[in-house]
């Protein structure tokens, strides 16, 4: 029976240290963490992630300023948003809610944020410092993974790590950082031969596809480490996982939960980047 690892304990743990850093950080400068959430459009989804944020936010001591944009923004109106976000030192992170309507160009709003107030490290500075291992911020669900694992006193140095997904948000950084802690990595995907077979050498299997209950018993190695990065919502509404928890916990060794388990680490993650960047900029 698998060691449930508790993303919702993990998560409060780290944000009562961001609390009290950040109490420190004001104390000693003045000035407090800021951070700005831009979102365009209406997608229920987005909309309850960004109230979670400024949840988050107040929870750790920080200032926050939240843009409810009309889905008929054009692109010129959401860049000059940016640059004045940009100008502005009250705001330390600058983060844009993804999807975007179909209509806006993502990536250059992407390029358009401040690399240094690029608190999801989407920015192609920030992700070619990931990967030569220079960074500042990393991408807040990878990052959070490797939290989960650090945490739960898991070693990754010369283990066995498959990562399936390749997306630049999870997938391609996720297998630098795992590289980086030593592990053996392979990453997996739409085209990989014998999927099964791979994640069963998995020491460590990270799944990142988006598809609801997809990893059975047949992927997992008896002893293995699974975390379940995937949110998905079955036929009757609950929401689940890309493992099938149910058949995965009696064979694993650790397992995370949906929910639960990684999607409480992702918003943890944005906080410790924005409180770097408030330190980054008094020292600059």
């Amino acid at each position: 029976m698998a060691k449930i690892i508790d993303g919702k304990a993990i998560s409060k743990q780290i944000r009562s240290e961001i609390a009290a850093e950040t109490a420190e950080f004001i104390k000693n400068t003045g000035r407090t963490p800021g951070l700005a959430v831009i979102i365009v459009g209406t997608d229920p989804a987005s909309q309850v992630y960004v109230r979670n944020k400024r949840k988050a936010c107040e929870e750790v001591g920080f200032y926050s300023e939240g843009y409810e944009l009309p889905e008929s923004t054009t692109q010129a109106e959401l860049e000059a948003l940016v640059d004045k976000l940009n100008a502005d030192e009250k705001i330390n992170g600058i983060l844009v809610q993804l999807p975007l309507p179909k209509h806006l160009d993502e990536t250059a709003i992407l390029l358009r944020i401040n690399p240094q107030k690029d608190v999801d490290a989407f920015h192609p500075y920030n992700v070619g410092k990931i990967m030569i291992g220079n960074y500042k911020f990393l991408p807040c669900t990878p990052a959070g993974v490797m939290s989960l694992l650090e945490r739960s006193g898991i070693e990754i140095s010369g283990k066995e790590c498959v990562v399936v997904g390749r997306s630049n948000i999870v997938g391609k950084p996720q297998a630098m950082l795992l590289l980086q802690a030593n592990g053996t990595v392979t990453i997996c995907h739409s085209r990989t031969k014998d999927l099964a077979e791979v994640c069963r050498r998995a020491d460590i299997l990270i799944a990142a596809i988006g598809k609801a209950d997809f990893f059975g018993a047949e992927y997992i190695k008896p002893g293995a480490v699974v975390i379940d990065v995937g949110m998905n919502r079955r036929a009757d509404g609950k929401l689940t996982g890309d493992v099938n928890f149910e058949e995965v916990e009696p064979i694993a060794s650790y397992i995370t939960p949906v929910p639960g388990g990684v999607g409480p680490m992702t918003i943890t993650t944005l906080m410790k980047n924005t409180l770097i960047s408030a330190k980054e900029s008094v020292n600059a």
